[in-house]
């Protein structure tokens, strides 16, 4: 018997993914085959051992294989990157693109530089990152005139510095490196992704994974309103319910967003990319949240739709320059 929901009628054109990092009782596969059944457009595919493991033999082939299943599913996919211990098996998210050993940072952008070539492999719209927490070590780096920097500007300089290989393979396969604003860490807010921008130079390759939740925990604007300020460099959406002030991800209903604007601006920004459902903490209930995430987001949708929003537009109505379309 199939789950596939009986789709909702919904003038906005937001496709949705489920992430496999909340769905790591699953094999990949089952996975997939449960996420097309249930009617998903994609998956948010977290590069870790379980699922599709970075690091181990043979990952072209496994590449390949998976790429013609996605294709079979007609699942769209984004590569996301935050898997907890890929890389160390006593450090959640170590090394990472902070840390005050270069080696150690080197073995982060080498993993962001294979998902580029995993996201090109498999036609996925953006690589996922974030920035990881500032290190607990001493400032002690001289700055262009000699004077010492603290410990948090030091942090900003390695960040750039080893997020650059990564924008040069991002940019050589035409494939967005979205940075995420993570509570906690070093790159934390809207605010913080433009510093970053800023100090890159602004690449073109260089875009944001807004998290709706997160925008409810700590930013300024309303959930609805970032997406708005965020849209001309929007490049990937991950969505959950959360509470003000606390960074906990919640199922829909769980928390005290208000979902419908948001999607509402989704849409009106023109963002294409890939709205994925991020509940890494609820695997163990994986299967059943996944089935009933769409409905709620489809629900959400028709909700927000205007009452005319199927009424052509008057002269001289349309999407402007000034909308912040995703191209």
């Amino acid at each position: 018997m199939s789950l596939r929901p009986s789709p909702l009628p919904t003038a906005h054109p937001l496709r949705y993914s489920y992430g496999t990092n909340g769905l790591t009782d699953l094999r990949l596969d089952d996975a997939l085959s449960l996420l097309a059944d249930l009617g998903y457009d994609g998956v948010g595919l977290t590069l870790d051992h379980m699922h599709l493991d970075p690091l181990a033999p043979g990952l072209a082939a496994r590449t390949q294989k998976l790429a013609r299943r996605l294709d079979e599913l007609g699942l769209g996919v984004t590569i996301e990157t935050g898997a907890r211990y890929v890389l160390d098996p006593r450090r959640k998210h170590g090394p990472s693109l902070l840390d005050p050993d270069p080696d150690q940072r080197a073995r982060r952008a080498d993993l962001l530089v294979r998902a580029v070539q995993i996201a090109t492999d498999l036609g996925a719209h953006a690589v996922h990152c974030f920035s990881g927490i500032l290190p607990k070590d001493p400032a002690g780096e001289a700055g262009t005139e000699g004077q010492d920097v603290t410990a948090e500007d030091a942090a900003w300089k390695r960040l750039a510095e080893t997020l650059t290989p990564v924008l040069d393979a991002a940019t050589a396969a035409g494939i967005p490196l979205a940075v995420e604003p993570e509570p906690g860490h070093l790159l934390a807010t809207l605010d913080d992704f433009h510093r970053l921008r800023t100090d890159l130079g602004s690449p073109d390759a260089l875009g944001l994974t807004l998290d709706i939740g997160h925008c409810q925990c700590l930013e300024p604007l309303s959930p609805a309103d970032c997406v708005r300020a965020a849209a001309p460099w929007l490049r990937h959406v991950q969505i959950e319910d959360m509470r003000r002030g606390v960074h906990e991800h919640l199922p829909f209903g769980d928390g005290e967003i208000d979902f419908p604007p948001v999607l509402e601006a989704l849409a009106a920004v023109g963002y294409q990319g890939l709205v994925s459902v991020e509940l890494p903490r609820h695997s163990h209930a994986g299967p059943q949240l996944a089935q009933q995430s769409l409905p709620f987001l489809h629900h959400a949708a028709a909700v927000s739709t205007p009452p005319d929003a199927d009424r052509p537009p008057n002269p001289g109505e349309g999407p402007t320059d000034s909308d912040g379309r995703t191209p």
